[in-house]
């Protein structure tokens, strides 16, 4: 549950979400993440850090750029929780539906 945890804690800031958003578009670099949003090269890495401690993207340096990417298979975390959720709530709404055929109907007397 934890790597559930980081990723939602990561995807918890907006400025973070939306450099993912980009980032699933093709990777980039620190400037081009932080210029189109107005931020400071400095924030932009901390943002940067705390998505690449979630796993959600990953970074290579060439020199003095340093180029990140999104790593889709981090968000496969996601879509299990969600789909877990999803069964958990069918198999009540299952539940629910066999309840309801049981219990007899009243006549209404109309």
């Amino acid at each position: 549950m934890q790597a559930l945890d980081r990723i939602f804690v990561a995807l918890s800031d907006p400025n973070r979400r939306g450099m993912a958003e980009r980032l699933s578009r093709g990777p980039a670099t620190v400037k081009q993440l932080a210029e189109p949003v107005g931020m400071r090269l400095p924030s932009a890495v901390k943002h940067l850090r705390i998505l690449e401690d979630s796993g959600i993207v990953v970074s290579r340096k060439a020199g003095r750029v340093r180029t990140y990417s999104l790593q889709p298979a981090a968000l496969t975390v996601i879509a299990d929780w969600v789909r877990d959720r999803e069964a958990a709530l069918n198999a009540a709404f299952d539940r629910l539906e066999t309840a309801m055929r049981e219990i007899p109907e009243e006549e209404t007397g109309l």
